[in-house]
């Protein structure tokens, strides 16, 4: 089963078999849109900084598994294993304090590992990788409703760090309390601490 989860912006995203996401390298002079379809692609745009903020890292780590897994020609469990397994290494290596990274590799290394064949472990990886895509975003405007509560008209926000749609699939963490608060109609002030671009 597909969710589908819109979004007015997505960092990282799955398309035909390729993930496609923001340069973030090229922000605030040029909205640029990069494709991979290989993981070592991914793990340079990792390394690069191309992709920021610990929930876009960590699926962008799982698509990358999503396409090793589609590349590998292995055809059998454990080779298809094996494919993934050197893969997870190259990408974890990219970030090795990253938590979400490690999250989101072990959560495909998990699917892939439950798998009974090659083919089904190649549609369950694929599919994984793009729920929690989708996940990302339903939780950060899950937490973004919960949050919105917590602050009346005329408040004043402030915030400090990557936080928002950029740093996640979409929504954005606490940015994204700033931004449901302001969707539900409040009239808000937010005060950002820090606009560098790294």
């Amino acid at each position: 089963m597909e969710t589908k989860v819109h979004s007015s912006l997505r960092t990282v995203e799955w398309k035909d078999n390729a993930v496609v996401m923001i340069d973030q390298t090229k922000l605030p002079n040029e909205l640029v849109y990069v494709k991979f379809t290989d993981y070592r692609g991914i793990a340079d745009a990792i390394r690069n900084l191309v992709v920021r903020g610990a929930p876009a890292i960590g699926v962008s780590g799982a698509f990358g598994l999503a396409l090793e897994v589609l590349q590998s020609k292995a055809t059998t469990k454990e080779d298809l294993l094996s494919d993934l397994e050197q893969a997870r290494k190259v990408l974890h290596e990219t970030r090795p304090t990253a938590v979400n990274l490690a999250w989101g590799l072990e959560r495909i290394m998990r699917v892939a590992k439950s798998g009974k064949d090659v083919l089904k472990i190649k549609e369950s990886v694929v599919e994984e990788a793009k729920r929690m895509a989708d996940e990302d975003i339903q939780v950060n405007m899950r937490m973004g409703k919960y949050g919105a509560q917590l602050f009346s008209d005329n408040d004043t926000i402030m915030t400090h760090c990557n936080a928002g749609a950029l740093a996640t699939v979409g929504y954005g963490t606490a940015l994204g309390v700033i931004r449901a608060t302001k969707e539900s109609g409040k009239k808000i002030t937010v005060i950002a601490t820090e606009t560098r671009p790294v």
